[in-house]
């Protein structure tokens, strides 16, 4: 298959988004995960993202593999939920590595999702590669995510890590859920509203990983991440007005831990903390996004 691509974590929202993309431009995505969704239109193949199986075959003549797989985050973070967002992501990215070790053909790029909660929850800071790592579940889950991916990645391997940000698109994502919130008249400031968050239009996501399959120049770590982040206050403000929707409650703390654990089954600390990140590394690449701030980005997503 020529210009065979294998993306791991491939029916997701962000696997589908990218596989579509990748097509449109002349590529031929191959989709690996647990579980096959219905109206797949591309190639599937089924793994248990723990160990080696039959769909190493897979990874024979591909010119890059992408790796996405993990839980989502998007959930209550009991004891059990926190192990399998470790688990998935470890045990996955050390398969792929063991799997590589048994290929003849192998790729030339190794691409490997990461997450912009590695920088924890500074309530100001800007960072960007070089700054300091974080504390706590998500840096914890991060640094070890990364650290079996430096390990499973042979060095015949070009690799690319992107600590990715919050994706807002159209398919996906938590930008659904935060259009309904804001049209119930629910999208106000949440606590003080001062915490960041930082975004990517999923477009420029796709044309970054896209630019890291084309450019050999590309190799370690890049903060997958649009150059204007933002406070939650001025993101939830932004999103009203493009919705025409002028009213909105703000939500003090305490509130939101109770909404989010029994009304969206989810962790408060998503929306309560946040950062501000960017890329210096991206910059420097000359990489230039299509939708550079949210206004625009919003105006691409809701129309």
């Amino acid at each position: 298959m020529k210009n065979k691509v294998v993306i791991f974590g491939g029916t997701g929202f962000l696997g589908r988004s990218l596989a579509e993309y990748l097509r449109a431009r002349g590529w031929s995505p191959v989709l690996v995960a647990r579980h096959q969704v219905k109206d797949l239109d591309f190639p599937f193949v089924a793994w248990d993202g723990r160990r080696v199986g039959p769909w190493k075959a897979a990874l024979e003549g591909a010119r890059a593999i992408v790796n996405l797989a993990g839980k989502s985050v998007n959930c209550q973070k009991t004891p059990e939920n926190c192990d399998v967002i470790l688990r998935s992501r470890v045990e996955a990215t050390r398969a792929i590595g063991q799997a590589l070790c048994e290929v003849e053909q192998k790729p030339k790029v190794w691409i490997q999702m990461s997450t912009a909660h590695i920088y924890g929850d500074p309530p100001e800071v800007h960072c960007s590669e070089g700054d300091t790592l974080g504390y706590g579940l998500a840096p914890f889950v991060g640094k070890a995510w990364e650290a079996a991916f430096a390990s499973a990645k042979s060095e015949d391997i070009r690799g690319v890590v992107l600590r990715t940000s919050f994706v807002i698109g159209k398919g996906g994502g938590a930008l659904p859920t935060l259009k309904a919130l804001a049209r119930w008249g629910l999208g106000g400031r949440v606590g003080h509203g001062r915490q960041g968050m930082s975004w990517i239009h999923e477009t420029d996501l796709n044309r970054l990983i896209l630019a890291a399959i084309e450019r050999e120049t590309f190799e370690g770590i890049y903060i997958a991440s649009a150059p204007k982040p933002v406070s939650q206050a001025t993101f939830m403000r932004k999103l009203r007005k493009k919705l025409r929707m002028p009213l909105a409650l703000p939500a003090k703390a305490w509130m939101v831990k109770i909404g989010a654990r029994f009304f969206l089954n989810t962790d408060p600390e998503l929306i309560l903390y946040g950062r501000y990140v960017y890329s210096e590394r991206l910059r420097e690449a000359g990489f230039a996004f299509t939708f550079p701030r949210l206004g625009e980005a919003l105006d691409d997503l809701l129309n």
